[in-house]
């Protein structure tokens, strides 16, 4: 008699870190435990507490992890946000901007280029902050759809960032460490054509999905009410500031690198108005301190999930197509979900090998960033929106944003790849 015997061999359970960091997108889209109605920063802060808690990382790995570059940025230009919205100045501002829009079609189209096209110089996290609650106010001024506002904004900023060095930080990682001569006019003649289509695709395609909004009758306008002078000129001085800092940015990493100086200095420099006005208290008790500590937590998590080596694992499996334009979008677009779009870039430019094209760069650069069109923790300026929109009653839930996203998302890549 022949005995059979049946060999099981272990398969390998995903790393700790890796399922709950999958646990977090899971209650990100759920958003509601029973009778508990959850914000996405406490459902970060919960996934950091948690591989602190297992062990996955050691207390000072997770202090080492957090990048205060990032928080001194954001505290500033949450200061300035504050300060321009409740002044009024930033309504008066944003009427003045939209006041030759006639109707829905045309707003919705002014606010997504026109935010794409100041993210590309002003940062897409600025301007998530500053026009959260400015396109809120169009909303209500206008009695239009807050969520056709929120994805304007959202897609709008994302997008936009992506024809500039200094658009997003994954941005300014590539243009240092690609060691890219003139950063701006690289990322102008690659990916400012497409992007511009890109932007115009996102238009088309929310007035697929929000046709009932478009076609509305003729907007009336008014003028914005600046309900404090003082501290509007206070926010006024600190919005010229940063407008200026931003150019000396812009001047430097262009002709002269090696004065760089970093975007979190620009920021901080550009509140001082601010905090130094009489209602800085004030201002600084009701900045979004929830998106900060969102951010904390992040830093932790997606630093357990680096260690955990999961994302190298794969990307030395497949090493020898890391090189290709399409390999680069689908990876970006995949893997920023995972370990967020800064640190994927730093993983994956050294894995390429040490001849990189521009093209290559190119293509790394827009699939890092058109990964925030794809899912709402793809992009730090959308986590900044919906937190923000949230103190207003107003939010976008996982799911209505990955309906729109995933087709925003395809249709770009789709555009870069061609032109790449």
């Amino acid at each position: 008699m022949i005995t059979q015997y049946i060999v099981f061999y272990p398969v390998p359970l995903p790393d700790p870190s890796v399922l709950i960091l999958l646990g977090v997108f899971v209650l990100t889209a759920l958003r509601q435990v029973g009778s508990l109605r959850l914000q996405i920063w406490q459902i970060m802060t919960l996934g950091a507490a948690l591989v602190l808690l297992l062990g996955e990382i050691s207390p000072g790995e997770a202090l080492k992890a957090i990048n205060m570059d990032v928080l001194i940025f954001l505290f500033g230009a949450f200061c300035v946000g504050e300060a321009l919205n409740r002044s009024g100045y930033l309504a008066w501002l944003g009427s003045r901007i939209v006041s030759r829009a006639k109707n829905t079609d045309q707003l919705v189209f002014l606010v997504l280029f026109s935010t794409g096209i100041l993210s590309a110089f002003l940062m897409n996290d600025t301007l998530a902050i500053m026009g959260t609650p400015l396109v809120l106010g169009f909303s209500r001024k206008y009695n239009i759809s807050p969520k056709l506002m929120l994805f304007s904004l959202a897609f709008g900023v994302t997008t936009g960032s992506v024809m500039s060095p200094i658009g997003n930080p994954q941005n300014l990682l590539i243009a240092i460490d690609g060691n890219l001569d003139t950063p701006f006019v690289t990322f102008l003649r690659w990916l400012a054509l497409p992007t511009l289509i890109c932007l115009l695709v996102a238009y088309i395609v929310l007035k697929l999905f929000f046709r009932e909004e478009f076609g509305k009758p003729t907007l009336i306008h008014s003028d914005g009410v600046i309900t404090d002078p003082e501290l509007a000129s206070a926010s006024k001085i600190a919005l010229s500031l940063l407008l200026v800092l931003i150019a000396c940015k812009i001047f430097l990493v262009e002709f002269l690198p090696t004065w760089d100086f970093n975007l979190s200095w620009i920021a901080l420099f550009s509140s001082l108005p601010i905090l130094l006005s009489r209602r800085r208290i004030e201002i600084v008790k009701n900045i979004d301190w929830t998106t900060l500590a969102f951010f904390v937590s992040m830093f932790v998590l997606m630093r357990s999930v680096w260690i955990s080596g999961t994302c190298q694992e794969l990307l030395a499996r497949m090493s020898p197509h890391l090189g290709s334009v399409s390999t680069i979008l689908v990876l970006s677009i995949g893997l920023s979900q995972l370990i967020s779009n800064v640190p994927f870039v730093a993983l994956y430019l050294p894995a390429m090998g040490s001849t990189v094209s521009q093209e290559q760069l190119m293509a790394l650069a827009a699939g890092s960033t058109i990964a925030g069109n794809f899912l709402i923790l793809g992009a730090a300026s959308n986590v900044i929106i919906i937190q923000n929109a949230e103190k207003e009653g107003k939010t976008i839930s996982f799911a209505e944003f990955f309906r729109i996203g995933i087709l925003i998302t395809i249709l770009d890549a789709i555009i870069y790849f061609i032109f790449l």
